[in-house]
């Protein structure tokens, strides 16, 4: 079948249209404290995650109610151009070259200021359990996940200017963000102003490292890199599972950071030629496909219930799964990417071409999201299709 007859196809072009419409915006989860009604917290910590917490989990987008506009989020463009560069290169189309060169053109024009590289951030404050994350101020995630789009786009393009970046994503990485000894390796923190130790974010650090390394020849990025893997390979749980941090408040396993950690540890390994964690991987894939998906494709979020289906639960899985599905050469992976795509497509889909936020047994969250929901699926269903096509050619 000839792509632009799928689902798929069809999909990304309502959401293509939607996303043109809007300009690239919309909202995020953890936008709550952008409200007028933050000055009532007293700028206190507790009140803040009440209201940050309050905004994301109640049910109905209240969001224009309280005074939160749509935004365009870095961490969000970064996953619309390599959408762009995976249409480009699935159709030829010039015009998906030429939004591909405006996104990255914007992420270069939008980087966060005062580092010793280029790195992202959120477009709005942000406080955790563990942390308390200014606007703009980067995180190791954010910088690593656009860092690796740079990557691909150089290696697609022949740009240097895209490698240039990469490379300066790779100071910042090395010279602003902590890294500490921990038990059976070193860990690249979340963040530049603390040592923040979580297993997604050590690995998306080591995998940037080992992309560039694989560019330029330096050894000590992949010595860093080998470090980080690691450190987060000996953590992984008897079940094959990852905590999303080693601290006990970060004591839980969900769908999109085990993903994150699976794809960090491929994409090193392709990228170093080292497969000594292997085992680790076959593990960690075992145990993610055979406990986050439903018989008909539904993207749970938490690998022990059907609690909700999470629209980057539903789009990470698509990309994790065409990745390992190409890599291991895995038929029956790139199947089960399929299943979710056309699942997803069929329930979280709105008439007007944008993804609801996340779904449950008794109600659907609505809310229009640029990087949460948007760029998220429309650099996955890309993905996935150029994938799909090249296989039946």
């Amino acid at each position: 079948m000839r792509y632009t007859q799928t689902p798929c196809w069809t999909s990304l072009q309502r959401l293509d249209a939607w996303l043109v419409r809007h300009e690239y915006k919309g909202y995020d989860p953890f936008d709550g404290l952008s409200s007028y009604l933050r000055p009532l917290t007293l700028y206190k910590k507790f009140p803040q995650q009440v209201l940050q917490q309050g905004v994301r989990r109640i049910p109905w987008n209240l969001r224009p109610l309280l005074g939160i506009k749509p935004h365009t989020s870095t961490k969000g463009m970064g996953f619309l151009a390599g959408g762009y560069l995976n249409l480009y290169l699935l159709t030829q189309d010039e015009r998906y070259l030429e939004r591909t060169r405006w996104a990255f053109d914007w992420l270069m024009a939008n980087n966060s200021r005062g580092y010793s590289g280029y790195c992202w951030g959120n477009a709005f404050d942000y406080i955790s359990r563990g942390s308390n994350i200014p606007k703009y101020a980067p995180t190791v995630v954010w910088s690593g996940l656009i860092g690796h789009e740079f990557i691909e786009a150089y290696r697609a393009l022949k740009d240097e200017r895209y490698l240039d970046v990469a490379r300066s994503i790779g100071t910042h990485i090395l010279k602003d963000l902590p890294r500490f000894p921990v038990p059976n390796g070193t860990c690249i923190s979340y963040v530049t102003d603390a040592k923040l130790a979580v297993h997604n974010a050590n690995l998306i650090g080591a995998r940037m490292l080992a992309e560039l390394y694989k560019e330029t020849g330096d050894t000590a990025l992949r010595d860093v890199a080998t470090e980080a893997v690691r450190y987060s390979a000996r953590a992984q749980l008897d079940n094959g599972a990852w905590y999303y941090g080693e601290d006990p408040m970060y004591h839980w396993i969900d769908n999109w950071h085990t993903a994150y950690d699976l794809d960090s540890i491929l994409l090193y390994q392709i990228n170093t030629g080292n497969t000594e964690f292997q085992p680790v991987l076959d593990k960690g894939l075992r145990f993610y496909t055979e406990h986050f998906f439903t018989e008909d494709g539904g993207p749970k979020y938490y690998w022990d219930r059907v609690y909700k289906y999470d629209i980057q639960s539903a789009s990470q899985s698509i990309d994790t799964l065409t990745l390992f599905s190409r890599a291991l050469e895995k038929p029956e992976l790139l199947a089960l990417a399929e299943r979710v795509a056309a699942w997803t497509i069929r329930n979280m889909q709105d008439p007007e071409g944008y993804f609801y936020l996340w779904k449950n047994s008794w109600f659907t969250n609505k809310t229009p999201t640029f990087h949460w929901g948007a760029a998220t699926m429309f650099h996955a269903l890309a993905y996935h299709l150029r994938e799909r096509t090249s296989r039946e050619h």
